[in-house]
């Protein structure tokens, strides 16, 4: 079931994409980050009144560092974008699934357990090998420096996810978990703002304006799935079924925008729907699911 959650995130992820593509053509980042981030903190507000679940938290340090490490990994990602073509910006990013599983092997080796994490680690290297298929990345010699940004924003990303898992193994509910990153990213957003200034709201299309509610509501939605999968779920089936926002992103292209996929993406497309079917078959043979409890 937790598999679904991240299939399910990755979706919300994808779709919240088209809105930052379409609407990023009238709003700088610094203002898409802010008008995520504050439609994000309204909507998880009202989602966490409604159920009941008080914002107040045993482990405020926690929710800090959670926050801070992924505002900048986000900021990073962003930068990347700006100066390295797309294709290589979420090549780097999405490496993020790869550190995890270095993470979690190092930890396994340390503790002589290895052999159980191994099989799961090379479904993860599969997946992420799908991810370059798809994608095809490049970098030039003078692209050097951003392209660090963009590793280092998947390793950050990496750390953020796992300090995720660390608030779910506590009992920290989702929800609280998501309103306090969605409120670290406002802030962040806005810092950019007084930085670099409002775009003009008269200047924009109803079709960028008609996504800034959409955005943030997808975001939360996605940050939710995502915190609910690795909060409960394998740590590594979910890293590598994380790839599958790559698959629901290139469908959209397609669609949408008319972008094609040449052969070799829809071979790597095919690559890593079989490394996350692989993932889930290894993880019932090898961890079979213990019930989680609610919280």
């Amino acid at each position: 079931m937790q598999a679904l959650w991240m299939i399910l995130g990755s979706f919300f992820f994808a779709t919240m994409a088209v809105g930052i593509k379409i609407a990023s053509a009238s709003f700088n980042t610094f203002e898409l980050v802010f008008y995520r981030g504050v439609v994000s903190v309204i909507f998880m507000a009202l989602v966490l009144r409604a159920r009941g679940t008080p914002l107040r938290t045993r482990v405020p340090m926690m929710h800090t560092w959670r926050t801070v490490i992924g505002v900048l990994s986000l900021a990073s990602w962003f930068y990347a974008l700006a100066h390295l073509p797309l294709a290589t910006a979420m090549t780097l990013n999405y490496m993020s699934g790869v550190w995890v599983a270095t993470f979690i092997v190092g930890g396994a080796v340390l503790y002589g357990q290895a052999q159980r994490q191994g099989p799961l680690m090379a479904t993860v290297l599969a997946g992420f090998a799908g991810v370059v298929m798809m994608l095809r990345p490049t970098l030039e010699q003078n692209q050097l420096f951003a392209g660090l940004i963009g590793l280092l924003s998947g390793l950050g990303a990496a750390l953020a996810y796992m300090q995720v898992t660390a608030l779910g193994k506590i009992g920290e509910p989702e929800g609280r978990t998501v309103f306090y990153f969605s409120l670290g990213s406002a802030v962040a957003g806005l810092l950019g703002v007084l930085f670099t200034g409002l775009s003009s709201w008269s200047a924009a299309s109803w079709q960028a304006l008609a996504w800034l509610v959409p955005i943030g509501v997808l975001a939360s939605l996605g940050q939710w799935c995502m915190t609910r999968a690795y909060s409960r779920g394998a740590t590594l089936l979910v890293a590598n079924l994380q790839y599958s926002g790559i698959v629901f992103a290139a469908f959209y292209s397609l669609l949408l925008f008319g972008d094609m996929i040449p052969l070799i993406g829809w071979a790597g497309m095919a690559l890593i729907v079989a490394s996350g079917l692989a993932a889930t078959a290894l993880r019932r043979r090898i961890l079979p699911d213990t019930p989680a409890e609610e919280h």
